[in-house]
């Protein structure tokens, strides 16, 4: 019975020391969100901004339900109110995860967590500052002089957040890469024998999130190539240290 007791100590302790990181994780969003608020109207311009590039400055978007602009203005708070609080959860996750490791884990684990923000960020960048324009003149060239293009608030808000999420997702395939061979899961020889199917993937991949013009498919499928390459370049780094960690272990 004490033996019982004493396994189901540390499991409680765990669990109360992840609801206290889940709600400083929590408050910092809530506070965060309702902090952008007060400027989802500009916010929700510098979205916009791209559109008015393609259809020029005096363009308007309209909303249909009396609700639906406001709520737009909510979803654009939390969204910009998580980006804003991203450091404090990706903190308040160290803290949890960190008693748990050794200290060659954290080596492994840290670089990792920092660099996901970065790449996700560096992946959404891309989206706004390439992406956008050339998928909104994509699809304004349907319009026709009986067909005109009144973009909603709320429908124009939904394409942004998931050509952001696609691309800032689709840019952390490093850390999951880098990830798997510092573990030992996977190995750049491997990367290097399928490079010629990544490739292809890429492709794949720039015809789903970009429109079909191949100059587009192209320029959105290099970055990704360039990553993969990187991924290789620095595996063989982690590789080579951890056989030299294993040579000095034998010895």
């Amino acid at each position: 019975m004490t033996q019982e007791l004493d396994d189901k100590a540390p499991l409680l302790d765990h669990l109360i020391e992840l609801r206290r990181r889940l709600t400083y994780s929590v408050v910092a969003v809530i506070v965060a969100s309702f902090s952008c608020f007060a400027f989802a109207e500009d916010i929700f311009a510098f979205l916009v901004a791209p559109l008015h590039q393609v259809v020029g400055g005096n363009s308007k978007m309209i909303f249909t339900g009396l609700h639906e602009a406001f709520f737009t203005y909510m979803k654009v708070s939390f969204y910009a109110g998580l980006f804003l609080a991203m450091p404090v959860i990706l903190w308040q996750l160290w803290i949890f995860v960190a008693p748990g490791l050794y200290r060659n884990e954290k080596k492994v684990f840290l670089p990792f967590l920092v660099m996901t923000p970065v790449l996700f960020f560096f992946g959404a960048t891309l989206a706004y500052a390439f992406v956008f324009p050339l998928v909104f003149k994509y699809f304004l060239s349907f319009s026709t002089p009986s067909i005109e293009s009144l973009p909603s608030v709320r429908e124009y808000l939904d394409l942004v957040l998931s050509l952001l999420f696609a691309f800032g997702i689709v840019f952390e395939m490093p850390v999951g890469l880098l990830l798997l061979i510092r573990v030992g899961f996977l190995s750049t020889e491997y990367l290097v024998a399928k490079r010629k199917y990544f490739i292809v993937l890429a492709f794949i991949i720039a015809a789903i999130l970009v429109p079909p013009d191949p100059f587009s498919q192209v320029m959105a499928a290099i970055p990704l190539i360039i990553l993969y390459e990187i991924s290789i370049v620095i595996g063989r780094l982690f590789e080579k240290d951890r056989a030299k960690t294993q040579a000095q272990g034998d010895l």
